[in-house]
């Protein structure tokens, strides 16, 4: 039983979970319209700290600090991740500096208003660096781990957590989601035309499009069971699914997200499905991702008899972004803390800003606040890359205060590898030589060229032919240091200058590193997990605990993984493998 042991929501709507939960349950929104916001051309209606509440968050991190563990030069998306991982720790009964205690933390863009000032050595850049700087502030020993999966970040590093304790390889998990706003991710979402200019309306007929937010939300889990008589809130399992479909549009029925439902609902008894309270959508008010949702969530109900006698789903759907817009490494977390509170009181939460249903899928969204008959709810998010992400979680009392036992996949074996760098000539003299049939190669950026030649050679290698149907549940797991860093340098060049201002959205998808990822799935129509982490440095031992934790899904039995990091063209290194069981 992996247990919730404490959590919290730092917000522009509070600091705590509870003054998060009382600022939504009154109808209030965070999101505000600021004019040209950080020179940018256009207005923005966002959910941002305040100058004062930023202050608050430093002085606080400054305070605990015992004048010793937190650097002189933190960052704000750093004091942001270390003031709520402490308060979330706030009255845990474990050492954080133990070998049994992991530091996980969701981000799509951690530090990356750096590259505005910064130099090209300044290693903040980095997530993992980032993160070891984080780790060291909270006193944590063990090697931190970044989980960079788009939207679905956060819902990825709960199912990363509840995997590593599940199978013993650590007994508590700080997970902590993040992201501060900046002219460099506002302008890439303004390029895709994706920003609504008013507070968005999740599921709405009137929806123009998403706002974004900043936020952090830490959970902090545990491997163990209640003692007698008491009643905690566990993770019970998650899946990510992808579509195989396009790297920044959903597929229209919902793929990867009815996929990823149905591998943590199908095999569950009816009493599980029938203390369904709720499921808590992404709801990012955008017109296809709301579409694919509603449609995806229709699948699913159908497929488990969960419809009513109209066909539609019995089971409410709910929304937040009209709260605090998309949070991005935060949502899922935050969304999932949140949904906690308010099933703790009773309450299923109005979807702020639906009225009418806009979308196709037979769904029930909330108007308003309403009693919640259940104690289990299911979370789910989508993403660029054609990631999908959904995690049941329940409330659960036992009777005994013995842990559970280990669960141990069972051991993999290593069918071929692949090592490519620049010693082995051009990455484009090598496309047109071994491949040469795939035109979307000229889009791609250096990570993603660099991971689709190795994946084709690797696969050549094994003699694998497309279409692969048989391995469409293969899921693809690659880690690096350097994130996207190649694309990031290259788009923010095109938001630099105000005279030759032109951001583009080709070029900001591929700043999100697990697009390659999505590149790989859809290439050889993979369906399985689709997974990008980012390590301080090259890690062979927590890669494979991380691999072998994802075997316990049950549907995974082949992975095509390994390191891939690409800093320039002079200096990338792709070692990759195929591991199955």
């Amino acid at each position: 039983m992996i247990i919730v042991e404490g959590h919290n929501i730092t917000s522009p709507l509070g600091m705590t979970t509870h003054e998060n939960l009382v600022a939504v349950r009154r109808g209030l929104s965070s999101l505000k319209t600021y004019p040209h916001h950080w020179g940018l051309p256009e207005d923005i209606t966002a959910s941002l700290f305040s100058d004062e509440q930023w202050k608050t968050i430093a002085a606080e991190v400054d305070a605990s600090a015992d004048g010793k563990a937190v650097q002189s030069d933190a960052t704000p998306f750093e004091q942001l991740v270390t003031a709520s991982a402490r308060r979330a720790l706030e009255g845990c009964r474990f050492a954080v500096d133990g070998r049994d205690v992991v530091l996980i933390i969701s981000t799509t863009k951690a530090n990356v208003g750096l590259l505005t000032t910064a130099t090209t050595t300044d290693n903040r850049l980095y997530p993992g660096t980032a993160a070891q700087r984080i780790a060291v502030a909270l006193g944590v020993k063990t090697t931190p781990v970044v989980v960079d999966n788009a939207c679905i970040s956060g819902l990825s590093a709960l199912i990363l957590a509840e995997r590593l304790l599940k199978n013993g390889s650590y007994r508590h998990a700080i997970v902590c989601g993040a992201d501060v706003q900046n002219k460099f991710i506002v302008s890439g979402f303004q390029s895709f035309k994706a920003l609504s200019p008013k507070p968005c309306r999740p599921f709405d007929l009137e929806r123009l499009g998403l706002n974004l937010g900043e936020a952090a939300a830490t959970m902090v889990l545990s491997q163990g069971q209640s003692g007698e008589g008491q009643t905690v809130w566990t993770l019970e399992n998650g899946a990510v699914r992808n579509d195989a479909y396009h790297i920044s549009a959903p597929s229209r029925q919902g793929e990867g997200a009815y996929r990823a439902m149905m591998t943590i609902l199908e095999n569950k008894d009816k009493d599980t499905l029938h203390h369904l309270a709720l499921v808590s959508a992404h709801g990012t008010a955008t017109m296809f991702n709301d579409q694919m949702e509603s449609k995806a969530i229709e699948r699913a109900a159908t497929a488990l008899g969960l419809t009513d006698e109209k066909g539609f789903c019995r089971i409410p759907v709910n929304g937040y972004k009209g709260y605090y817009g998309h949070t991005m490494g935060a949502a899922g977390i935050l969304e999932t803390i949140l949904t906690m509170a308010a099933l703790d009181e009773g309450v299923i939460l109005a979807t702020k800003g639906f009225e009418e249903r806009g979308v196709s899928g037979k769904i029930r969204v909330t108007t308003q606040e309403e009693p919640a008959e259940g104690h289990a709810f299911v979370k789910m998010l989508s993403g660029f890359g054609g990631c999908n992400a959904a995690l049941l979680v329940s409330k659960s009392s036992a009777d005994t205060a013995e842990s559970d036992s280990p669960v141990h996949p069972a051991a993999f074996v290593t069918r071929s590898t692949l090592r490519l760098t620049p010693a082995d000539g051009a990455l484009t003299d090598l496309y047109k030589k071994y491949i040469g049939d795939y035109p979307k190669y000229y889009k791609m950026d250096l990570l993603s060229k660099l991971g689709f030649v190795a994946s084709e050679l690797l696969l050549k290698q094994v003699g694998e032919e497309r279409p692969a149907e048989s391995r469409e549940d293969r899921a693809v797991i690659l880690f690096n240091r350097s994130a996207s860093i190649h694309a990031d340098r290259r788009y923010v060049a095109t938001i630099s200058d105000k005279e030759n201002y032109y951001p583009s959205p080709a070029l900001f998808v591929y700043t999100l590193p697990n697009i390659v990822t999505g590149e790989i799935a859809i290439r050889n129509h993979y369906h399985g997990e689709t997974s990008f982490y980012i390590l301080p440095e090259k890690d062979e031992a927590l890669m494979e605990q991380i691999l072998r934790a994802a075997l316990l899904d049950g549907k995974t039995h082949s992975i095509l993984t390994g390191w891939l990091d690409a800093e320039d063209e002079a200096h990338y290194e792709a070692d990759l493998r195929i591991v199955g069981i």
